[in-house]
């Protein structure tokens, strides 16, 4: 189906205007590395707030929430059950901690506890991680707009990642996170009207909606039993601590905005705020899933045989959808997508600089020098990234490809921070075995292990904070002895 000239107005008019108000902040990235990286601690908190409930959101939620609740029920809702536990550990722990060493890395930490290495290690790990995030953003978000209108996928991966890496790259993280706040909001209004007309677009009501729904046990959070090779509540709950931690505790794209705070109580009201909207606006869309369900199940004349899952939301926003609306949607969509991307590229050319120009550059550090670092390093993680989405195109099953590859590159990092926090002296060749355990497990795990891909993050941690743990407290007692004797 076409989009019709108003559609076209309003999609064209959001990415236009987010570009230009992106670029807008060229002249004051220009003044150095703390406005490119930090905005110089100067952003309101409403919009660090709203800034990291966008990086939270991607395309993947815009249409993997919709869709499983959809085919299933409200299982994965229990992901989100997690993050207040999260966001208050962030804001008790992590913010202030991050705050007093004043350090726009969010592994200079692990430098102090257990030197270069595990700075350098946990660096590399991220890189890996980003360049397929954003691969992957860019090819989940273009397939379903190939099917929807048919638009050339390389197309709309190139046309997306080229338009996103021209304001990150010429405003930094303050039009990064500017623009995520308009992204954001454009996403949730773009979510609340397709469930209100979801909604009252029931031929006998909204209460046959949820006659419907609970008549199909839509409404469920999942099977309550205690095995481990199925997506049961506590498998997705533990699941969803485990990734939340690491995301509002040690994940650049989040540290980087508590820097960006004025102070350090107002980057924990951002932190909750932007943490806990993510809740409700997770709620509307495995609502939007289950609406869809009772939607088509009373009039099945409206959805064409062979639509189903992640299929039928996208089929919804072009045929059941007023014109204009349909613009808007889509623009959310997109916002969705934008606004991960230009995050990775900003957060990925920021640790380049403090975690390795910085450390291996042993002439006189500049202004030009520094920014002419950034500039490079957001132009190759923008291209690159457009590159591995294209090269991503040939791989069955792109979202489970993902996360496997995120729990492989990432696994360590949390178990990693865990450890230094709870132990004060840890030998560099412990924190190093830890480490390779975790790995080792992390790897059975992805690849032999019968158990539920969502647990792999959290046997990784366990495996990584255990040993270090276990080896930190054994060399203690050999060293109390051996002073005994």
């Amino acid at each position: 189906m076409e989009l019709t000239l108003l559609d076209y107005i309003v999609f064209f008019l959001f990415i236009g205007g987010v570009t230009t108000f992106g670029c807008s902040f060229f002249r004051k990235s220009r003044r150095g590395a703390a406005a490119f990286t930090a905005a110089e601690g100067n952003l309101p908190t409403w919009v660090v707030g709203m800034s990291i409930f966008a990086t939270f959101v991607s395309s993947i939620s815009f249409l993997g929430l919709p869709g499983g609740s959809y085919a299933s029920d409200w299982n994965q809702l229990v992901f989100s059950l997690s993050i207040p536990i999260a966001t208050w550990l962030a804001a008790k722990i992590f913010i202030p901690l991050y705050r007093s060493l004043n350090s726009v890395s969010a592994y200079h930490y692990l430098e102090l506890k257990f030197g270069y290495w595990a700075r350098a290690y946990v660096g590399i790990c991220y890189l890996l991680t980003q360049l397929a995030r954003t691969g992957s953003i860019l090819l989940l978000l273009a397939i379903p707009i190939n099917t929807m209108f048919g638009w050339d996928i390389s197309t709309v991966i190139i046309a997306t990642g080229a338009i996103t890496l021209i304001y990150s790259l010429l405003g930094g993280i303050a039009a990064v996170m500017w623009t995520d706040t308009i992204q954001g909001i454009i996403l949730i209004v773009g979510a609340i009207i397709c469930a209100l007309l979801l909604t009252f677009g029931m031929p006998e009501g909204p209460a046959q909606l949820f006659e419907i729904a609970a008549e199909h046990n839509k409404f469920s959070l999942g099977s309550f039993s205690l095995s481990l090779m199925e997506p049961t509540f506590w498998v997705v709950f533990v699941y969803g601590l485990m990734t939340n931690l690491q995301n509002y505790g040690v994940d650049q794209n989040y540290v980087q905005r508590y820097m960006t705070a004025k102070s350090t109580s107002e980057a924990v009201k951002s932190t909750l705020f932007g943490g806990l909207l993510y809740i409700p606006v997770s709620l509307i869309f495995v609502y939007i899933g289950t609406a869809l369900f009772s939607y088509y199940t009373a009039q099945p004349e409206l959805l064409p045989e062979g639509v189903a899952g992640d299929k039928v939301f996208p089929y919804f926003i072009v045929h059941g959808l007023p014109t204009g609306v349909t613009g808007l949607v889509i623009a959310a969509l997109f916002a969705a997508g934008m606004s991960t991307i230009s995050t990775s590229i900003n957060s990925a050319a920021t640790i380049m600089l403090t975690d390795f120009f910085k450390k291996f550059y042993k002439g006189e550090s500049s202004n030009r020098k520094e920014m002419a670092v950034l500039y490079g390093s957001s132009l190759f993680v923008g291209v690159t990234g457009i590159v591995v989405g294209l090269m991503m195109m040939s791989i069955d099953g792109v979202l489970d490809a993902w996360w496997k590859l995120a729990s492989i590159f990432s696994g360590g990092m949390l178990g990693l921070f865990l450890l230094g926090l709870v132990c004060h002296n840890v030998k560099r060749i412990n924190a190093v075995i830890a480490v390779a355990v975790g790995l080792a497990v992390i790897a059975w795990m992805s690849l032999l292990a019968p158990l539920h891909t969502y647990l792999t993050i959290v046997f990784g941690t366990m495996a990584i904070f255990l040993t270090g743990f276990a080896l930190t407290k054994l060399s203690s007692a050999l060293s109390k002895q051996g002073k005994e004797a």
